[in-house]
């Protein structure tokens, strides 16, 4: 036998004194592959299942009362023009109540009524820009713009707990909301 290395012999590869590398024949591969087990779901189950689960989340979304959960209108449903402008004066003044919370510098419940007299007054006010002619709704846009822009940064200011903010937002509210009632 002549002198050839290890590594080219055609015995089994010996890669260390440790490790031996046997190699599986191949006929015995052939013989038993691997089983894999059979399943009793089928393409049609699983089309079925999905197309259930479809119909049960489309049930689920469209039914009405779980839809009036979530409310995504700016106007209020079925609120008229005469119930919008009836309400307008409530809801201006309760917006501008909240001066009495700002002076005694109760953040929180300022925050809370301010959020909620502002959301009134925002489906009043909307409903009736909808309803005037189209020559005057640039001007009250941007007249609802300032105001629900400047109730906004009002909520910041008094998050913030910085009172000469609120109180230049307060005053910028009242001198739109002055405006905006004056032109409806």
């Amino acid at each position: 036998m002549a002198l050839v290395p290890r590594f080219v012999q055609s015995s089994p590869l010996y890669l260390s004194p440790n490790f031996i590398c046997h190699l599986k024949p191949s006929f015995l591969l052939r013989e038993n592959p691997e089983k894999v087990p059979k399943s009793n779901f089928t393409r049609r189950i699983g089309a079925i299942a999905t197309m259930a689960k479809v119909l049960l989340a489309r049930e689920a979304i469209f039914n009405v009362k779980i839809a009036n959960g979530f409310d995504f209108k700016m106007v209020a449903p079925g609120q008229t023009l005469e119930e919008a402008e009836s309400g307008i004066r409530g809801h201006a003044l309760a917006l501008l109540q909240v001066k009495a919370l700002i002076e005694s510098e109760a953040w929180k419940d300022m925050q809370k009524a301010l959020r909620k007299s502002s959301s009134l007054l925002k489906q009043d006010i909307y409903t009736i820009i909808q309803s005037k002619p189209g020559s005057m709704r640039p001007q009250l846009r941007k007249l609802y713009s300032n105001l629900f822009n400047n109730v906004t940064r009002l909520d910041y200011a008094a998050r913030d707990n910085d009172a000469t903010q609120v109180w230049e937002y307060y005053e910028k509210i009242a001198i739109t909301l002055d405006d905006i009632l004056s032109r409806i």
